[in-house]
């Protein structure tokens, strides 16, 4: 059973997403200790830089992005351990490194759509594999009962 607490950050991971302004993929990621939101972060480019996204190629709008964790990890500015993170889409693995780097000790993510998995598959399982060897619980969250 998903608790209260766990569909109220998975929606406002969501919500953050919405704010992204890449046509194609919109992420959103809510840092939290204690139930308290720390931190939040979605997927863009830096401040000051032309928010150009609609009009970059992929390639160079991939090199200016930083993802939705890497933000809300910054925008922190203060000591995450044993703080947990909810995203709407699984960490990469820069992302993965960044998490356990900064001590964060859980991450929850709704189950990925199919389409979603055969895209990005061996990135994910890399991915878990970093967060079981670190110790990290990886909480995958049933959508059926994230509505």
């Amino acid at each position: 059973m998903v608790s209260k607490w766990a569909k109220r950050f998975i929606q406002m991971a969501e919500l953050v997403g919405s704010w992204s302004k890449d046509p194609s993929t919109q992420v959103g990621a809510v840092i939290t200790k204690n139930n308290r939101i720390v931190s939040v972060g979605f997927n863009g480019y830096p401040h000051g830089i032309s928010d150009s996204a609609e009009i970059d190629e992929r390639e160079t709008k991939y090199l200016k992005t930083l993802h939705a964790e890497e933000n809300a990890i910054l925008f922190a500015k203060r000591d995450l351990d044993g703080c947990e993170i909810w995203v709407t889409h699984f960490p990469c693995p820069n992302c993965a490194a960044k998490i356990i780097q900064t001590g964060i000790s859980a991450v929850h993510c709704p189950q990925q759509t199919e389409d979603f998995l055969s895209r990005w598959g061996e990135k994910i399982s890399l991915s878990q594999d970093m967060f079981d060897q670190a110790g990290v619980q990886v909480d995958w969250l049933p959508l059926a009962q994230l509505d």
